[in-house]
């Protein structure tokens, strides 16, 4: 009987392997994949005048083949025409500046989903998470050193934005109380802290603004606090402002790799959210984790991920491995060499560019050591955060619009209408184009 079964495994596996192999003059050729991964190079090799990019999913010429979607300022059937009176595009935080990593590696970094790819709502195991790549998350945590995730538990949203509610929603309710738990971040925040809080409408917490404004009341109740390190706009590596038995902090720390700062330590918050989107650059697939000491904490963030969403995509969590495996081949090397060499060379010309006048400043950073690097680094924010100094200028936001230069207002950030968020994640064309226009500002 065992005989009969071992040969009934031997000729299953010899099945399996001829539908997928076809032989051809004796090589071996993919069959069923084979026209996907025609299909993939065929739009690939639509080189959009490299001011632009085709996609599998993207707008269709004709019904005969996809269409060069070309990047701001750009234009025509090739994206080969400069539109000479454009604005530059400073405002969103879309971090195209790591797409060349990733064309260069674009055998690693593929992958390629059959129609049967995960059809059923949870793994074999009945959990909405892959533990391929929850290991993944912790081993990139361990070799680059950022944060501590030993004995932490892990959670999976779509991208951080899903993760940080969870959060606020579990920490609400670990008070137990029958006032909400007050909601608050540190000037200049992230508005989505604000926005998101105030849209769910809860019964459970409510958002106040600043966190200095609860530094000295010692009746505030429970208190949930955003802390972004480094921060959105300014790149600083805040604290907590607020500590004691009713305060709680949920650490954004989604900028927190070396290609945005020096990592001095491997952070040990209660609660840190990562994402995707600022790791590999790949905000589109909408991936984010969160690490969380706490049991409690974390099981009423699994049941909030659970009543929510039913879990992530498992397609965003197969990308998110393979995207993962290719990070850790080099321990990291290469992807965060590229990125910080990128965004230090951005930051020194952006820098020299506003030097030529007094009518401008940006938030000082000075040069750290670095863990991952074991060196002392050079400042490369994601994101500039400027200030028009003259007394008139007290619109900052208006005077760059004017001189065509669309970024973020201060104002967005809770903070004064003199500072501007300016992007420097985004192509290497967006960032040409502000290098451009700033340029023509200061010599005006």
């Amino acid at each position: 009987m065992a005989k009969a079964q071992s040969s009934y495994a031997v000729i299953l596996a010899f099945s399996l392997l001829v539908n997928l192999l076809v032989y051809t003059d004796g090589e071996r050729e993919l069959s069923w994949s084979k026209r996907a991964a025609q299909e993939a190079e065929q739009v690939a090799a639509i080189s959009c005048s490299g001011h632009g990019r085709a996609y599998l999913d993207g707008l269709v010429l004709y019904g005969i083949k996809p269409v060069c979607e070309c990047n701001p300022c750009y234009g025509g059937p090739d994206c080969s025409m400069f539109l000479t009176d454009c604005a530059a595009n400073a405002g969103s935080g879309d971090p195209y500046f790591l797409e060349p990593f990733w064309m260069q590696r674009a055998a690693k970094s593929a992958i390629l989903v059959a129609g049967w790819h995960r059809m059923g709502y949870s793994f074999p195991d009945g959990s909405y998470i892959s533990t391929q790549l929850e290991a993944s998350i912790h081993k990139v945590h361990a070799v680059v050193g950022n944060a501590v995730t030993k004995g932490k538990y892990i959670i999976f949203g779509a991208g951080s934005t899903q993760v940080l509610n969870a959060a606020v929603h579990a920490l609400a309710l670990e008070n137990n109380s029958s006032s909400p738990a007050t909601v608050v971040a540190s000037i200049p925040y992230y508005r989505l802290y604000k926005t998101q809080t105030e849209f769910f409408r809860s019964v459970d917490y409510q958002f106040e603004g600043d966190a200095t404004s609860l530094q000295n009341i010692s009746d505030a109740g429970h208190v949930i606090e955003f802390v972004t390190s480094p921060n959105n706009p300014d790149g600083k590596l805040n604290k907590a402002v607020l500590q004691g038995p009713n305060s709680s902090a949920i650490y954004d720390r989604v900028y927190y790799w070396p290609h945005f700062t020096a990592i001095p330590t491997a952070a040990n918050d209660d609660l840190m959210i990562f994402s995707l989107s600022k790791l590999t650059g790949h905000a589109g697939t909408r991936f984010g984790w969160a690490v969380v000491k706490n049991e409690s904490v974390y099981q009423r963030m699994t049941e909030y991920m659970s009543e929510s969403s039913s879990g992530i995509s498992r397609d965003a969590q197969l990308r998110a491995l393979k995207l993962l495996n290719v990070v850790l081949e080099t321990g990291g090397r290469e992807i965060f060499e590229f990125g910080y060499d990128t965004m230090k060379n951005r930051w020194e010309k952006l820098t020299n560019t506003l030097s030529v006048s007094n009518r401008f400043s940006l938030q000082k950073i000075e040069p750290q050591y670095c863990t991952y690097f074991q060196k002392i680094r050079e400042p490369s924010p994601a994101y500039a955060w400027v200030k028009c100094e003259r007394e008139e200028d007290k619109d900052c936001y208006k005077i760059l619009e004017e001189a065509k230069v669309n970024g973020r207002g201060g104002s967005v950030y809770a903070a004064e209408e003199r500072y501007v968020r300016l992007s420097l994640i985004r192509s290497q064309d967006d960032f040409d184009i502000l290098i451009q226009r700033l340029t023509q500002l200061v010599k005006e």
